[in-house]
């Protein structure tokens, strides 16, 4: 039975139903689940609700919560939760520090991750409970990021780069469904193709849902038969979406065979060179692109322009033609990127120039001669009248900048 109650009545052992106000005003994914930890009470009683609603069918009514004067209620005093309503607290990337400062491009990329995220955590939530996936919504998400990329092309991938240990699974759906978008329109692919190669990103994990949380997040490593469940992902997507039917045979070869290489050392099937589907190849680059920039929960995430300095070396595993569209798509020297300048200053890549991948516009904050930071300013080394260049990459890690990534955000 649903009940409408006062804030300071929720306690641990309740089941949320509804907050008052829209879901864009708390940190809950959902808006529905078992309420079972203390941390998750403290943040929804400092939200400002005066009340909520909760369903007594699935968790504790108001009577039979403890008084003030009964011990703690405890993890073991709350029933099991259904997996689908398990509370997914996750720091939306609009909580990341830097964007504070950002501008209206990279304000608008964060609202529209946020909201291809939720999209997404309910579609692994469909596909672990062995539900129909909603192929409108997942069809709505892709039409979003690619007239996002198509605005302002570098805006979500970077945004997407913000992840933390805990949303990478979902922000990576979104941030290969934007890579595969701009990838495919580089390469001159129709509209509609462009579409079905962005759907093909978001989908190239789903078979993830169906394996449990502990082998897809371990921090630690895999035993043998532990990577062995874990890669059979690739086939468990593929034939999640051939049973659900509707999906274009390349969104289906895309998921399936996105963890090839061109030397036969991938997987499931060990194809090599062309046997693999030209999809297939690019979804190949775009998840590992996305996956080396990004925190992980066994390593630091790769600077970008580090990370397409390491895949050009990556002999006999990706397609050379379509890393070189992948290039043109991100640039040499990618959004974010961290450049030492023939000047001796240190700067900050804001936006490519569609001219050139050697001069894009960069922000410079830092004087490596005189050792300190100088009154940022933009510098655009596409104009004839600029004289400096890009002398080197640098590494974040190396200088341990606390404010990179504002620097290029708050453009």
């Amino acid at each position: 039975m649903l009940k409408t109650i006062r804030t300071d009545q929720l306690r641990l052992g309740m089941f949320v139903h509804q907050f008052s106000g829209s879901w864009i005003s708390h940190p809950f994914w959902r808006s529905r689940f078992l309420l079972r930890d203390a941390r998750d009470l403290a943040k929804i009683q400092e939200m400002g609700l005066t009340s909520l609603v909760i369903d007594t069918d699935k968790g504790l009514d108001v009577a039979e919560s403890p008084s003030e004067s009964d011990d703690v209620v405890t993890a073991a005093d709350v029933p099991p939760a259904v997996a689908i309503d398990e509370p997914i607290i996750l720091p939306l990337p609009e909580s990341h520090p830097a964007l504070a400062l950002a501008g209206p491009a990279y304000q608008d990329a964060a609202a529209l991750s946020r909201t291809a995220v939720r999209q997404v955590i309910d579609l692994y939530g469909a596909a672990r409970l062995g539900r129909t996936l909603d192929q409108d919504a997942c069809r709505n998400v892709v039409e979003d990021v690619v007239v996002s990329v198509a605005r302002k092309p570098h805006a979500l991938i970077s945004i997407a780069r913000l992840k933390s240990v805990s949303d990478y699974t979902y922000l990576h759906a979104v941030a290969v469904c934007a890579l595969m978008a701009g990838l495919a329109r580089q390469m001159g692919w129709e509209e509609a193709d462009v579409r079905q190669a962005a759907l093909a990103g978001l989908l190239l994990d789903v078979g993830k849902a169906t394996l449990p949380d502990d082998l897809v997040q371990r921090a630690g490593r895999l035993n043998p038969e532990e990577r062995t469940l874990l890669r059979t992902h690739a086939q468990r997507g593929h034939d999640l979406l051939v049973a659900e039917g509707g999906y274009d045979p390349g969104v289906l070869q895309a998921v399936l065979l996105h963890h090839e290489r061109l030397n036969g050392s991938g997987y499931p099937q060990a194809l090599r060179g062309e046997a693999i589907p030209l999809i297939a190849r690019m979804a190949a680059l775009c998840d590992v692109y996305d996956a080396v920039t990004s925190r992980r929960p066994y390593r630091a995430p790769w600077d970008p322009a580090e990370a397409m300095r390491q895949l050009a070396r990556s002999k006999g595993l990706y397609d050379a033609v379509v890393f070189q569209h992948l290039v043109k798509t991100v640039g040499i020297y990618p959004v974010g990127a961290l450049v030492r300048l023939k000047s001796e200053q240190l700067a900050v890549v804001l936006e490519q120039h569609g001219g050139s991948l050697l001069t894009p516009k960069v922000r410079v904050f830092y004087s490596v001669a005189e050792r300190h930071r100088v009154e940022p300013f933009v510098l655009d080394l596409s104009k004839p009248s600029c004289s400096d260049r890009i002398a080197d990459l640098e590494s974040p890690e190396g200088w341990r900048f606390a404010d990179l990534e504002a620097q290029w955000l708050s453009t």
